[in-house]
């Protein structure tokens, strides 16, 4: 086991999973930096965490945006003072029909969601190298490698290529003793998925085909997170693990 506290670099880490990720990593002793666009969002979540006794570096930064995956590792080293763990969960997902889409919004989805998983991965190797249990955990998605959803084309080929990028790093890296996974949401209660499922009733009928009878939460997530990143997990690369209360297992979807 690790005697230094463990350093990790979360983006995405305002609300939803990515908060929640944040929330438990630090509560258990990690040195955090997480990053997100909302900078307000952001330095209120480093002030929670402070106040509670915790302690995580908010560094503003938007993904889409040239160099900044790199900017943001480098940034986070200089925080942290080293990097043990990347979990890479920033994601967006715009619902829009394919005949409405453009290209704009298409590599939207897909450079801030896939492209930039490959350059924080980049950036992050060589810090990882350092760490005697360097982890990658990416963010993926049931939805996408398992399931698909109307009005979702874009997310769903960024999330199965993150699926193919996590085995084809977690060969690459091996050697250099970086373990590469992925944690695939089912249906997780955050405030994005209750825009997503606004329409009346739709929430409801959502949890009704899910087998253990509720919506996951950000920290069920955050929980199978914990595990990969941690030195625990040293013989566990290129898996991703469903969190989806047996959503994707029946054959037949609809009430019991």
């Amino acid at each position: 086991m690790c005697e230094h506290r463990r350093t990790v670099l979360v983006t995405g880490g305002t609300r939803g999973i990515g908060k929640g990720i944040v929330e438990r990593l630090a509560a258990h002793g990690l040195d955090i930096a997480f990053s997100g666009r909302d900078r307000a969002a952001g330095e209120q979540v480093e002030a929670t965490l402070a106040a509670a006794g915790g302690g995580a570096h908010f560094i503003r930064a938007d993904l889409r945006e040239a160099g900044s995956a790199a900017g943001l590792v480098a940034a986070a080293v200089t925080a942290l003072g080293s990097l043990d763990v990347l979990v890479h969960n920033a994601g967006i997902y715009p619902e829009q029909p394919l005949g409405d889409m453009t290209l704009d919004d298409w590599h939207a989805v897909l450079d801030t969601n896939l492209t930039s998983a490959f350059l924080l991965a980049q950036a992050a190797a060589p810090h990882l190298a350092a760490s005697d249990a360097g982890r990658i955990v990416f963010i993926s998605s049931i939805t996408g490698p398992r399931t698909g959803i109307s009005g979702l084309a874009h997310y769903c080929a960024s999330k199965g290529g993150i699926d193919g990028l996590m085995r084809a790093l977690a060969v690459e890296l091996a050697a250099q003793g970086t373990t590469v996974n992925g944690v695939a949401p089912g249906t997780i209660l955050t405030d994005s998925l209750a825009e997503l499922y606004a329409e009346p009733g739709l929430m409801e009928s959502v949890t009704r085909i899910i087998p253990v009878g509720r919506m996951g939460s950000p920290d069920d997530i955050a929980a199978a997170v914990e595990f990969l990143a941690s030195p625990d997990a040293g013989f566990i690369t290129g898996q991703s693990i469903i969190v989806d209360g047996g959503q994707t297992i029946p054959e037949v979807q609809g009430n019991s």
